[in-house]
């Protein structure tokens, strides 16, 4: 089980940067004069956290644990953010940034998997909240749906554009929010794009990566496929998994430089790794599970010593570290 002390560290770290504007960056076109505001001017609710997707999962990480631990003394101050934050008015706002000219497919589709990712989360308790968000996640949603047959091909970096990822979060909302139409998409996309993989090289990471491509893409179809049809696909896609190779899946990265936001990312990928290979060594054979289960464990004391230190870690570690906990638990 998770320690209550965990969850409140972790919720201490994200409640310390999500009203915290600057250091800001933002990756928008701008259109004019008028897009040069404050953070908190464009984004009333998700400007603080160094980045408006970092900003957004962080309040996932929140809700997340106010629904383990709602006892935590950590509680009230999410409540209290909650109820500051995440109305109906601000809201509106954040949704209509989404339709301005230009800014159709700002954060797509990182942001919008982990605003789908919270929606699902605030509609599980049935919240107040959840029906504030509500518009936001249906045109991120509607969104979504529409993006996908237009993809050629999935995105296979280890990075923010990740297609496999994204389809992994998005889920979760098509699934706790009934959006049928989503949820036939990203079962069409994700068969069309990874159905056939077989023999993954795995040559990564990338020195700036925080997602596995490999594991990423395993883990999105483990949640789409029927048991007895994940392990024929898995088998053929990682074929001496249970051998140790590719060796490169299951050694840990090591970031050389935390205070650079880019090295910082292998910390990331570590934890991302940790929550892939716990979620992927379930229904395995022994052997597998076991080497499965040690890698993830080595992922995990690698990096969940870093999650804070420098603020180019700290904006966005904890959310990680939460995704491989809960797996292990």
């Amino acid at each position: 089980m998770l320690e209550p002390t965990q969850l409140a560290a972790l919720a201490r770290v994200a409640l310390g940067h999500v009203q915290r504007e600057y250091p800001h960056i933002a990756p928008m076109r701008l259109a004019s004069a008028a897009d040069l505001q404050p953070p908190s001017r464009l984004h009333p609710v998700f400007y603080g956290s160094y980045d408006w997707h970092s900003c957004v999962h962080s309040y996932w990480l929140l809700a997340r644990i106010r629904h383990l631990a709602p006892a935590l003394p950590e509680a009230q101050a999410i409540n209290d953010l909650f109820d500051q934050q995440l109305t109906s008015a601000k809201l509106e706002q954040e949704r209509t940034f989404f339709l301005q000219p230009g800014k159709r497919n700002f954060e797509r589709p990182y942001g919008w998997a982990w605003l789908l990712k919270l929606q699902a989360e605030l509609a599980g308790a049935n919240t107040r909240w959840a029906e504030a968000l509500q518009p936001l996640a249906t045109e991120l949603a509607q969104g979504m749906t529409e993006y996908l047959p237009r993809l050629s091909a999935p995105i296979r970096s280890g990075a923010h554009n990740n297609t496999a990822f994204a389809l992994l979060l998005a889920m979760d909302y098509a699934e706790a929010c009934a959006d049928h139409a989503l949820a036939a998409q990203i079962h069409t996309s994700a068969c069309d794009f990874y159905l056939h993989d077989r023999s993954c090289q795995a040559w990564e990471p990338g020195g700036e990566d925080f997602l596995s491509p490999a594991l990423q893409e395993a883990a999105l179809m483990q949640r789409l496929l029927s048991v007895k049809e994940f392990d024929s696909w898995f088998s053929g896609f990682l074929p001496r998994l249970a051998e140790g190779e590719p060796a490169t899946l299951l050694t840990p990265a090591h970031s050389r430089d935390r205070s650079d936001g880019k090295l910082a990312h292998l910390d990331g990928l570590n934890l991302s790794r940790a929550w892939c290979l716990r979620a992927l060594a379930k229904d395995q054979p022994l052997a597998l599970r076991q080497r499965l289960l040690s890698a993830a464990q080595a992922h995990l004391q690698v990096s969940l010593p870093h999650i804070q230190g420098d603020y180019m870690g700290e904006h966005w570690l904890a959310t990680f570290a939460l995704l491989a906990l809960q797996e292990r638990a």
